[in-house]
């Protein structure tokens, strides 16, 4: 077992409240890193996600690169496609899409990520993706061509967040999706917590320092931030 997952472990035992700022290679230009560094320094982030449902540029080494010259938080990557793998991130969630039935987002993209990982030193983190209904079709969606799960049926959306654990899962990630217009149910991230022994993350919708620390008293270990703090750079100001 490697230091990331030890320490998200950790904090999951101790009650630490981990909170992760994802960015959007897609929507990001490497010359404005320096601007984005700075702001995230001067927030309560612990760590970074880099990643997008589908981004197809070329400069995610860049993009890392420059932000490593002024983090020093763990950079994980977050991809939406096996391509969206840097050498230069300290590990990467490795995503199976528990809500979906598209063969390709369980299986094949694992699959032909292998070469890729096998090359580098990544930290990798077998990570259960769960996609909850938001109220809109997410990017997520659009791209994996799959069905969120209701946000309603927190029962089943446990029994998933089960499964991915037998199957081996370390982390569980709900997500609302990118910009969505609702965030994961409070009594959801509860009936999962509930329900699972391993640590999760929820993501899509938080847009306030409430629904953060609600968010933590539900249950979540980490937290993460993308479209508040990308429309906001003062976010937590």
């Amino acid at each position: 077992m490697k230091q990331l997952y030890t320490d998200i472990v950790h904090a999951k035992k101790t009650g630490k409240q981990l909170l992760a700022i994802l960015l959007d290679p897609e929507k990001i230009k490497v010359e404005d890193i320096p601007l984005w560094a700075k702001r995230i320094n001067q927030s309560p982030a612990t760590h970074l996600l880099v990643g997008g449902s589908s981004f197809e540029g070329s400069h995610l080494d860049d993009m890392i690169r420059e932000l490593k010259k002024g983090i020093s938080l763990p950079i994980l990557l977050f991809p939406g496609h096996y391509n969206q793998i840097s050498t230069e991130a300290d590990g990467i969630l490795f995503l199976q899409l528990l809500s979906g039935r598209n063969p390709d987002y369980l299986i094949e993209h694992q699959i032909q990520a292998v070469p890729l990982l096998e090359s580098t030193d990544l930290e990798v983190i077998s990570t259960g993706y769960i996609l909850i209904e938001s109220g809109h079709e997410t990017a997520v969606a659009r791209v994996s061509k799959t069905q969120p799960l209701s946000h309603t049926d927190f029962d089943y959306v446990a029994q998933t967040a089960k499964a991915g654990e037998y199957m081996g899962n370390a982390l569980v990630y709900l997500e609302a999706g990118s910009g969505a217009s609702q965030a994961v149910p409070l009594e959801m991230i509860s009936t999962v917590t509930q329900r699972i022994t391993i640590p999760i993350l929820v993501g899509g919708g938080i847009r306030s320092s409430k629904a953060i620390a609600a968010a933590y008293e539900a249950g979540a270990t980490m937290v993460v931030i993308g479209t508040a703090f990308e429309q906001n750079l003062h976010f937590f100001d």
